[in-house]
């Protein structure tokens, strides 16, 4: 069986339409590079198109009719929109999900530190990362600090042309015979991914450290103290932001690859571009839902943190965030009961929107040839993802891809099916398994990317646009 390159199908309107989506989904990604810039982003788009906080509506004492939208927020960092259809509820709704999380490093809380004349930041790697790559590389950070008296700063240095950058150092070849005979996973140890933030001593007039008057004409001359180049530092912090260093301790900031999404290839077919995984299923979930119009079955998108390091946490989906805003929602159309919640969360149909890997001919011995998704082939159905035996798998059932087949051919939309893998090589999830809990229909459906968990990933333009359709076709048919 041969999949058909997406390329070839497109009309001369459609292909300009790949570009129009292509410039604002990188725009998407130059604005969004964490969670929480993420939902900054699209709590502002979705409002702009007559979305209302479910919060506001439920103090207003409003009911919810067809056709109305409304959205949630938890914590800044997870998000989930309701457009309400003109069946019940209770019959099941259309669910497109997908994490807006992406691998990163992590400053401490007690990060700032100096050694050999630098001023570092302790930093702790978030997801599954190749160490190595991120070292020497412009780097930049972005996120929120928080004081005690409740106060949030909001710092975001190194994505301006006039900000400074941000690296981990390594050592230099000349220097690296013993360094390059470790393994690939100890090459670059994960406490060595320390970030340099600053090589110049905060230096003052030795008549101000003495305390005393110089008498009039004389030179000043100068004094470094103890650890000068990290005072430096928190004296640039002070003056900039505010921030002390104990503010540290309740700061969350991420270390990002600096830099834009860029167009790839002397076509341009692609896009090359930080934190792809999982936010270009994001962000074709989002648009999807923005495009669709009155649907019989409810439509619902939702766009988590946490599935990196394992859905894990209160905005992870493992929380109850999700399950609560559909009871609240219920609760609005008039057809909440803890039994109706259970029924629409069974009979629910899901897409969980995440990435697959694309096949990489200088790698072909890792792939299954016929079992893997090909760089602008389409939108991928990973019928099932885990490790190895399946283990940690969400698998698809048979009835569920047929239903979702019909659907995609009926709406011409291009697409192909995937494994992540050789069989015994490794493997990844998703938060399939865990909507699967619930007892609805899960199958993991979204873009193939190359690179991916790197610094730097590639997807082509036309399965972010042929995925986009696929989601709208899926929100508005689908109903088993």
């Amino acid at each position: 069986m041969e999949y058909r390159n997406t390329w070839e199908r497109y009309s001369e309107a459609q292909l300009q339409d790949v570009d129009v989506l292509s410039q604002e989904y990188m725009e998407f990604l130059n604005n969004g590079k964490t969670e929480r810039e993420c939902i900054d982003q699209i709590v502002n788009l979705i409002e702009e198109k007559g979305y209302r906080e479910l919060e506001a509506v439920m103090e207003s004492g409003d009911k919810l009719q067809a056709g109305d939208r409304v959205y949630s927020v938890w914590m800044n960092k997870s998000i989930v929109l309701f457009q309400i259809g003109t069946d019940k509820m209770a019959d099941g709704i259309n669910i497109l999900g997908a994490h807006i999380d992406s691998p990163r490093l992590d400053i401490k809380q007690n990060p700032l530190y100096e050694d050999g004349g630098f001023a570092y930041l302790d930093t702790h790697y978030y997801g599954g990362v190749k160490k190595y790559q991120w070292v020497t590389i412009p780097l930049a950070i972005h996120g929120v600090v928080v004081k005690k008296d409740g106060t949030t700063v909001e710092v975001s240095v190194g994505e301006k042309d006039e900000d400074p950058v941000f690296f981990v150092s390594d050592l230099l070849i000349h220097l690296a015979q013993e360094q390059l005979e470790k393994k690939a996973n100890k090459v670059i140890e994960g406490e060595a991914l320390d970030i340099i933030v600053g090589n110049r001593p905060l230096v003052i007039e030795k008549k101000e450290a003495d305390g005393k008057n110089e008498e009039k004409g004389e030179k000043d001359e100068k004094a470094a103290e103890k650890d000068a180049v990290k005072k430096g530092i928190l004296d640039i912090l002070q003056k900039s932001y505010g921030i002390e260093e104990e503010d540290f301790i309740s700061a969350e900031l991420e270390v990002v690859p600096a830099g834009r999404a860029r167009e790839a290839g002397f076509d341009r077919s692609m896009i090359l571009a930080y934190g792809q995984d999982d936010r270009v299923c994001a962000f074709t979930s989002l648009k999807a839902m923005l495009e669709i119009g009155q649907t019989a079955r409810t439509a619902c998108c939702i766009l988590v943190d946490k599935e990196e390091i394992g859905s894990v946490g209160a905005t992870g989906m493992q929380s109850r965030f999700f399950e609560n805003a559909v009871a609240e929602v219920m609760n609005l159309t008039g057809e909440y009961s803890e039994l109706n919640v259970r029924r629409c969360l069974a009979r629910s149909c899901m897409l969980s929107s995440d990435v697959s890997s694309a096949y990489d001919p200088s790698y072909a011995a890792s792939f299954d040839k016929k079992n893997v998704a090909y760089l602008g082939n389409g939108m991928v159905f990973n019928k099932f993802t885990g490790s190895r035996g399946k283990s940690g798998s969400n698998d698809a059932n048979a009835e569920y891809l047929g239903h979702i087949r019909g659907i995609f051919e009926k709406e011409d939309v291009n697409f192909q099916t995937a494994e992540l893998g050789r069989v015994d090589l490794g493997g990844g999830g998703t938060i399939a398994y865990i909507l699967a809990l619930y007892g609805m229909n899960v199958i993991d459906c979204g873009v193939a990317v190359l690179n991916m968990h790197a610094p730097w990933e590639a997807t082509s333009k036309a399965d972010v646009y042929e995925t986009k359709r696929g989601y709208v076709a899926f929100l508005e048919n689908a109903a088993l």
